[in-house]
């Protein structure tokens, strides 16, 4: 096959797939709706006989593809056209349409989250294969190890090879400094314990499926010795998160719970000046907020890093303020009549009412102070005080050329949010959402 119509190919296979899945689905519905069972079975069948052709054409994969693809999408039509289509009603087309509507949603759907996902699945795949897989085109997917048997009390990595027109199995028995590699037969049995040096290109691994777990080992291990194997990077990534979470929540309900209940003269231009500061970027205050911080003496700790959060977020704000607003003023009035305080309506009335926009805003804050990276490149310099985002930049400078190490520690950093947004997307979305409309 031609390598320059090879990606043209691809684009016709794949095309051919999706819609022969977006036609197939609805088609097979439409017939067990018109209890045509036989119809349905026939589909059925033929996707059968999709996945067998894929595994058993003599071509090569990607033509197996173009070729199975392709046949299913003439035969589906055939079948809707000579079968389906002579039987069905009116409500049967306009269930029809539906169907296709729901199953192209779904299937992009599932067609954008697959290609999201490619970049997370590569990541972790990655850190599970070992150095000889990193660089290999096409790309490896499937992390193996070759595969070593125990000869002579020693564990020998086994190939295939062929030797003297015979096809043998070999065991590397020393790998010499010209490159070269002495190996011994080890099967058929009756050219047993036959040793020479042959070129490892001349060899085949035999390989199995073995995720080098040890890349995550090796990745805390050459972790600086003060870091205690990462333990204090940790640390003090949770100690600023916590703090900027408890900061921010307190600071950020308390003043929108302010501009959306309490009246005071100014009120709406001060929350206009306090929209405005969302217009500054972060490189215009940079230079003074480092000042003000050095004159405190907070460089080199952790204090710059979660103390600003007590003190408000225009973003933060704006967003509590309209779920404030949603609330109805009854509450409020009921609260006043059983002689509340303001501080207790704020604490105990309308604290609770929010709590899809607290849990969007504890997601937020999480991620942004886990994944902090230019804080703590500014006011840190002491490896005691690193958080995690930090440390991993310093191990991908010292470790860069192992990837294996590289993207373990990377994935050990990114399991805990992704592991969080994971169970707490819904009230992510549903406290986004849910922004600005009142009750």
């Amino acid at each position: 096959m031609n390598n320059t119509n090879e990606p043209v190919i691809v684009l016709i296979s794949i095309l051919f797939s999706i819609i022969s899945l977006w036609l197939g689905i609805p088609m097979f519905l439409v017939g067990m709706r018109m209890k045509r069972y036989f119809y349905s079975s026939l589909l059925v069948l033929v996707a059968a006989g999709w996945v067998v052709s894929l595994i058993y054409l003599p071509f090569t994969l990607l033509m197996r593809i173009l070729f199975a693809s392709s046949s299913l999408l003439v035969i589906e039509l055939l079948l809707f056209r000579l079968v389906l289509k002579p039987a069905m009603e009116w409500g049967d087309f306009k269930y029809s349409r539906a169907a296709i509507r729901q199953t192209g949603l779904h299937i992009s759907l599932l067609a954008g989250s697959i290609i999201f996902m490619i970049p997370f699945a590569w990541l972790v795949v990655t850190s599970l294969k070992e150095d000889s897989q990193m660089s290999k085109f096409p790309p490896v997917w499937i992390p193996t190890q070759q595969v070593e048997w125990n000869i002579g009390g020693k564990k020998l990595k086994i190939s295939t090879m062929t030797y003297n027109g015979q096809k043998v199995t070999v065991a590397i028995t020393q790998a010499l400094d010209d490159g070269m590699d002495k190996v011994e037969i080890v099967r058929p049995v009756t050219l047993n314990k036959i040793s020479f040096i042959v070129d490892p290109s001349q060899m085949h691994s035999i390989r199995h499926f073995a995720p080098v777990w040890k890349n995550y080992s090796d990745a805390l291990k050459f972790l600086p010795p003060e870091s205690d194997r990462g333990l204090v990077f940790l640390s003090n990534t949770l100690e600023i998160t916590l703090l900027s979470i408890i900061g921010t929540l307190l600071s950020s309900s308390m003043v929108a719970f302010g501009f959306a209940r309490l009246r005071f003269p100014g009120r709406d231009v001060v929350f206009l000046l306090v929209l405005a500061t969302m217009m500054l970027p972060a490189a215009v205050t940079m230079m003074p907020v480092f000042l003000i911080f050095r004159q405190l003496g907070w460089i080199d700790t952790l204090k710059p890093l979660w103390v600003p959060s007590f003190f408000g977020s225009a973003f933060n704000v704006f967003l509590l303020r309209q779920f404030f607003l949603g609330i109805p003023v009854e509450l409020e009035d009921a609260a006043k009549i059983d002689g509340c305080s303001f501080y207790t309506i704020y604490w105990r009335i309308m604290l609770p009412q929010l709590k899809p926009a607290l849990a969007a805003l504890t997601i937020m804050t999480f991620m942004g102070a886990w994944n902090d990276f230019r804080g703590p490149l500014i006011y840190i310099s002491s490896p005691s005080h690193e958080p995690l985002a930090y440390a991993l930049q310093l191990f991908q400078s010292a470790h860069g050329g192992e990837p294996g190490m590289m993207m373990a520690a990377s994935t050990m950093v990114m399991l805990p949010v992704l592991v969080l947004f994971f169970f707490t997307q819904r009230y992510f979305i549903q406290g986004i959402t849910l922004t600005g409309i009142k009750g």
